[in-house]
């Protein structure tokens, strides 16, 4: 800072410990000197708009958007009967969902039941797009909105930045992160014929190495098909994945079931394709 002629605000710098919660606990230091300045140790700290804690489980995070989030709910009920269907879906697109997509592939790996709050967002948001109570399954509620859930976005998140890297479209220090899968000379696998497959490094830790984006990234990349991690576009790529992991949630059969429409009337084979979007 000095080469730079900088001057460090004590007021407006936070400092953060990262590690387990044993680590933190056995520690004694309580502040960070700087020159002349104290800074100290905060529980969780803001960057780029994203909360993280020391033991990154994104818990202030979670919890900072669902309150913003409701927020938005209650203002966007307010005016429900004065909304259009389309109009109201424009809202909680922008307002709902811009907030639960953003930075969302920091919870790969957390629990069900850390993301569940953020999957009750989802939920009240599509009853409230679809004038329905608590009473009502939300399954269907999704169905008909074509809206995957909360963990399922987390994962078409990750799969697009692995495609970005793997097709020279994402920074360098992503790139380096991630290697192709490199077969054993000694005998021949099943994996041999697949030529994207990436390397899984190992980890010690489920809620800190295996969350990574080095793991978790190939993780879900591994398990898409090899067709689709093919694509020759990015928006092929988000297209036919949209259409993969929708499948499970609208119950779509495209070879079984061409009767299905989706709410522009187009039929299932196209519905397979792009009505995911329609809503």
């Amino acid at each position: 800072m000095t080469e730079n002629k900088l001057k460090l605000n004590s007021e407006k710098t936070e400092a953060l410990l990262v590690g387990t919660r044993q680590k933190i606990a056995s520690l004694t230091v309580t502040d960070l000197q700087l020159d002349d300045a104290t800074v100290p140790f905060s529980p969780a700290v803001k960057s780029l708009g994203v909360f993280l804690d020391s033991t990154l489980s994104m818990q202030t995070h979670i919890s900072f958007v669902i309150k913003t989030c409701f927020f938005h709910l209650r203002r966007i009920a307010s005016i429900r009967r004065y909304l259009t269907h389309d109009a109201c879906v424009k809202l909680v697109v922008s307002l709902i969902f811009s907030r639960l997509d953003y930075c969302n592939s920091l919870l790969a790996g957390l629990p069900a039941s850390s993301i569940h709050g953020l999957q009750r967002v989802q939920n009240a948001a599509a009853r409230l797009t679809l004038r329905k109570t608590k009473r009502d399954h939300i399954t269907p509620l999704l169905r008909s909105l074509h809206w995957l859930p909360v963990n399922t976005r987390i994962s078409y998140k990750l799969s697009t930045l692995v495609y970005k890297c793997l097709n020279d479209s994402a920074p360098e220090y992503l790139q380096s992160s991630l290697d192709l899968y490199t077969q054993p000379s000694d005998r021949p696998l099943r994996s041999a014929a697949d030529p994207l497959r990436l390397h899984i490094p190992r980890s010690k830790l489920a809620s800190a190495g295996q969350r990574a984006f080095p793991s978790a990234g190939p993780s879900v990349w591994n398990s898409l098909p090899l067709e689709l991690r093919q694509s020759p576009s990015l928006d092929a790529f988000k297209s036919r994945l949209k259409t993969q992991l929708i499948l499970p949630v609208a119950g779509c059969d495209f070879h079984a079931r061409r009767d299905v429409l989706c709410p522009k009337r187009h039929s299932c084979a196209v519905l397979c394709e792009r009505c995911f979007l329609c809503a």
